[in-house]
């Protein structure tokens, strides 16, 4: 293969990556939804994480013949708690609470917590005051989201779940950065199979601790729910987080964070067409301000570089 083709095949691959986490992530925030109508939200993200890691980790270790060492499991179990309980667990949770399109729209805060926590690490590098208007702006969206009591006739989303996904959201910026600069296995399907073994455990063992076990009976289960968790297992986990991985380590920091941007639309769409979601006015506001701080921040200007060890200050979605 000469390099031109090798760079057309190398182009083609990102492309479909990226289609990938804007569309398919997109329409997990339903799919969850349908999903929790009649299982537990941290047995579901349990099932949906162990289940794409129980089919992908054996499959990936054959073909492959790579065997993970030490170092790549503290790495995986880390991240892996970090981005799919954490975070993955806490968007299915606040779903019982939170609109899908909103949650979607909380959760593209991502970036802002990656440009601070990237300012804050050792090495890390200070955002420029563009990125910091974005930040700030962002904020600012959040709070119109849970603000006034009444705004254009619109209650304010639920606090406890909006408080939710916040930190849900702070929980998945630690683990992909975490991710970005930890020792994972150079297959990226090994990565995302170890780092969804380790996380889907960690919420099954949640779920026990917080009582789902005991109120949950498969026989309960409808076949929509069935199928949104088939969805989420196939889809979402070992092709959408699949392509995140891929992207992390192939694209830069920027443009991976565009898909920001694109999930809460897809998601909102989805909500209002399918779920019957309203979008008020409060709504439709902050998300105009949280997409506009969103795209601030990933299309700041920075150097050369695609790394986020190398200062970009303008860390997206990682």
């Amino acid at each position: 293969m000469n390099s031109s083709t090798a760079t057309h095949a190398s182009s083609k691959l990102l492309f479909l990556a990226f289609a990938a986490v804007y569309i398919i992530w997109g329409s997990t925030y339903f799919a969850i939804l349908v999903g929790i109508e009649t299982i537990p939200p941290l047995i579901l993200a349990g099932a949906r994480h162990l289940g794409a890691g129980l089919i992908l980790y054996p499959v990936v270790r054959a073909k492959t013949g790579m065997q993970p060492h030490a170092a790549q499991w503290r790495t995986a179990i880390v991240s892996g708690v970090l981005l799919m309980l954490g975070g993955n667990g806490g968007v299915c949770w606040s779903e019982q609470r939170v609109p899908s399109g909103v949650a979607a729209l909380l959760v593209a805060t991502v970036c802002l917590w990656l440009v601070i926590l990237e300012w804050l690490r050792p090495g890390g590098s200070r955002p420029g005051p563009r990125v910091i208007a974005g930040v700030l702006l962002g904020f600012a969206g959040l709070a119109l989201l849970v603000g006034p009591a009444q705004l254009g006739g619109a209650k304010r989303v639920d606090l406890i779940g909006a408080a939710v996904l916040v930190a849900a959201s702070f929980s998945w910026a630690c683990g992909s950065l975490y991710s970005r600069h930890g020792a994972l296995p150079a297959s990226p399907f090994l990565g995302v199979a170890m780092q969804s073994l380790a996380g889907g455990a960690a919420l099954w063992i949640l779920a026990a601790f917080l009582g789902e076990w005991r109120a949950f009976h498969f026989s309960a289960v409808s076949l929509r729910s069935g199928v949104a968790l088939v969805y989420l297992i196939v889809f979402g986990s070992g092709l959408g987080f699949t392509a995140y991985l891929y992207l992390l380590k192939n694209s830069t920091p920027s443009r991976v964070g565009t898909y920001a941007l694109a999930n809460p639309v897809v998601a909102l769409l989805l909500g209002w067409a399918l779920a019957g979601e309203s979008v008020t006015l409060r709504t439709g506001l902050a998300s105009l301000v949280i997409l506009t701080a969103v795209l601030l921040v990933i299309t700041a200007p920075h150097g050369g570089r695609a790394h986020a060890e190398d200062a970009i200050p303008a860390p997206g979605e990682a």
